[in-house]
């Protein structure tokens, strides 16, 4: 487990340092979308590879931890260069100059929905990519996660059944067992 929480911790430090690293600045031309959706692919490929990943695990719930530990910082730093790189080509893009960690605070502030407003889009191409980030989000929110768990929950039960074993049931489901037997032990036999 320890090893797993490393991992997480050691991509996602690596992650950032290659934002902060990365050169970022010059002409806007095709290549903000062109950084954009190589990046969303990018993401796209990590999302399938570590869903592959845990299906294969001995460990699903510690690889699942991993992959979104790669998964969210990759999506909300794509997003942030993204910014900086628009930013940087039109300074009028946004409602106040942005360095690389003003982008990245802007990105998660609209992926945690708080939107405190003190840095907005101004411009028309700032707007559509943080629509595409908004919309992004859910997905990411959404759908990723629950992409993730499934990928845990057929671990488990491939796991399960190469042992000979029953699989694991999640909390969640112990409880809804739980709570229909509760249920039909109250309401006594049927008609």
């Amino acid at each position: 487990m320890l090893r797993s929480l490393l991992r997480a911790a050691l991509t996602s430090t690596v992650l950032v340092v290659l934002y902060y690293r990365l050169p970022l600045t010059g002409a806007l031309e095709a290549s903000t979308v062109a950084l954009l959706l190589a990046g969303l692919a990018l993401f796209a490929g990590v999302i399938t590879w570590q869903v592959r990943a845990i299906l294969r695990s001995r460990y699903p719930g510690l690889r699942a931890i991993e992959a979104l530990a790669a998964a969210i910082p990759l999506f909300l730093l794509v997003f942030a260069a993204a910014y900086v790189k628009l930013a940087d080509a039109q300074p009028q893009a946004f409602s106040e100059p942005l360095s690389r960690t003003d982008a990245l605070y802007f990105t998660i502030t609209v992926f945690s929905t708080v939107g405190f407003g003190d840095i907005t889009p101004v411009a028309t191409p700032a707007r559509v990519i943080a629509m595409v980030q908004m919309l992004g989000d859910l997905v990411v929110v959404g759908l990723v996660l629950r992409v993730m768990l499934g990928a845990v929950k057929e671990g488990r039960e491939r796991r399960a059944a190469d042992s000979g074993g029953p699989a694991e049931s999640s909390h969640r489901e112990d409880a809804g067992q739980a709570s229909a037997t509760y249920r039909a032990n109250q309401d006594g036999p049927g008609p």
